[in-house]
């Protein structure tokens, strides 16, 4: 895929990975429609970003909010690229450690964000997508976002395990699903990179995360997210796949 002049769609742009996805693919000549919470700085982001972005304001489980940032993205032009960054996460123990269950609210919450909403952004983005003329034999393609914690998950991330495995094994499907539409489908299983939610954690513990890192060994950065990202939406030969980025990182159990 020729990314110069391609209309994108990124959720979660407005911090971290999508943010930083936002600003490699206008880097490249394509238009952006971040979509990200009404309480985010995605507003402000689309602002730094320039001209070549736009802010859609909405949640990725919300079909109405989802559609809405799909026109958008159409108003500019065929939609033909999706970046999925948004997500969440929370420590969640089956037992906790004064003996209560765990709770059944917080494991609903993550897996509506993290796995109804990426069900519900691909299948709205790839629908935009198949109206799209074929353009050296294909009409789009997404790139999904799972995590190392789909395959080895440390207590405290049932939730979030099951909602990034969940990602993962949706993507092969999917890209059988739409390959007679000529769509394509990947998912990025990041490690420990430099997000904000790793920003808000002390230096030591910063480091001594980094320290479990094989090589390089440190905090992946945002920007080799978005670098791998454009190179699965530029190579028409990637599809169907969960790509590691992780630094050779397996998880311990805590």
């Amino acid at each position: 895929m020729n990314l110069d002049g391609t209309v994108a769609l990124v959720t979660g742009g407005a911090s971290g990975l999508g943010a930083a996805s936002a600003a490699r693919l206008i880097d490249e000549g394509a238009r952006v429609v971040i979509l990200d919470l009404p309480a985010s700085r995605g507003k402000e982001v689309a602002a730094e970003l320039g001209p070549l972005a736009t802010f859609a304001p909405g949640d990725v489980a919300e079909p109405d909010d989802v559609e809405a940032a799909v026109r958008t993205a159409e108003g500019i032009g065929p939609l033909r690229a999706l970046v999925h960054c948004a997500g969440i996460g929370n420590a969640i123990r089956l037992v906790g450690r004064d003996g209560t269950p765990g709770t059944l609210e917080d494991f609903t919450r993550i897996l509506r964000v993290n796995l109804v909403g990426t069900y519900n952004v691909l299948r709205l983005a790839a629908a935009s997508m198949a109206k799209n003329e074929e353009i050296d034999g294909e009409r789009g393609a997404c790139v999904l976002t799972a995590s190392v914690a789909a395959f080895d998950g440390q207590i405290g991330q049932i939730a979030y395990s099951a909602s990034k495995g969940g990602v993962a094994a949706m993507t092969l499907v999917a890209a059988r699903d739409l390959a007679n539409r000529r769509i394509r489908v990947c998912t990025i299983a990041p490690g420990l990179l430099d997000t904000p939610l790793l920003g808000r954690l002390r230096e030591d513990i910063r480091l001594a995360l980094a320290a479990t890192v094989p090589n390089p060994q440190r905090l992946g950065q945002p920007a080799e997210y978005a670098d791998l990202a454009t190179t699965i939406l530029r190579n028409a030969y990637l599809n169907g796949e969960t790509i590691r980025l992780d630094g050779a990182l397996r998880m311990a159990p805590r």
